[in-house]
């Protein structure tokens, strides 16, 4: 089986693979200051309870946004599975071409995502990634990476309004059932989620002129099926699609070896 492992900024997200097939995923908080052992002895808890071996794990695969952690679960990985991760970087084939002013200024999770759409549902393509940013790529039909954009994320948003003013509350992220809010929390709602749903179809506008074609439009991210109920941008929401490209460029890098 192979591990799949997205550092993100607030989570790490991990998935196991049996061939093709997602057996199990997991989220936990990025947090920098563990240590190895401490990871490692949470995934030797967390793999029973889904039905998963230590010893079926056969190889590993990672993207990291946080290089604190890349290095403490490269030493997880042979520490508690013996196996050297392939960590997603330069020199590792992804099948995307990146077209970036300079290369090694795209985070790998961006790369992963843009080599699983591609591979999914063809290119031009344009991938909105709701995260801790919400960050928008373009991938041309030759499966070359443009660039994108970055914006803050919905959580970034309203903590912000939380944490920089003296009367606003933190509110659940909702959509409330109106753009009128006629209380406080409903117009936070209002503001951060229906207000960063006008922002992303903008921005797909802007992204479509730009790249031409018919480019179709891919949500990913742990907050992209709240933002999707607002709007028919998207022509696809998969929320593995990080976990499910790092299974394809491992995929890709045994074939070549």
């Amino acid at each position: 089986m192979l591990l799949a492992i997205d550092i993100g900024n607030t989570n790490v997200t991990l998935g196991v693979f049996e061939g093709e097939a997602v057996k199990a995923t997991w989220r936990l908080a990025t947090d920098t200051r563990r240590m190895p052992d401490e990871y490692g002895l949470i995934l030797l808890n967390l793999l029973p309870m889904r039905g998963v071996a230590p010893a079926d794990i056969h190889a590993v695969a990672i993207c990291s946004v946080v290089p604190p952690l890349t290095q403490v679960f490269a030493e997880l990985c042979e520490s508690f599975f013996h196996t050297k991760p392939l960590v997603v970087g330069v020199g590792v084939r992804t099948g995307i071409k990146i077209l970036y002013d300079n290369p090694r200024d795209v985070g790998a999770d961006r790369i992963v995502d843009a080599a699983a759409a591609y591979r999914l549902y063809g290119g031009p393509l344009i991938v909105v990634d709701f995260g801790t940013p919400t960050v928008f790529d373009a991938i041309t039909a030759q499966a070359e990476y443009l660039g994108g954009a970055i914006a803050p994320g919905l959580r970034v948003a309203a903590e912000s309004l939380f944490t920089s003013t003296s009367q606003l509350r933190r509110v659940e992220l909702a959509a409330p059932s109106s753009a009128i809010g006629r209380n406080t929390v409903q117009a936070i709602q209002s503001g951060v989620v229906l207000g960063h749903v006008d922002m992303v179809e903008g921005m797909v506008r802007r992204f479509k002129r730009e790249l031409g074609g018919s480019p179709k439009v891919v949500a990913t991210g742990n907050l992209a099926t709240l933002i999707a109920r607002e709007t028919s941008v998207f022509d696809a929401v998969s929320l593995d699609l990080t976990l499910v490209g790092l299974r394809m460029i491992h995929e890709l890098n045994q074939d070549h070896r």
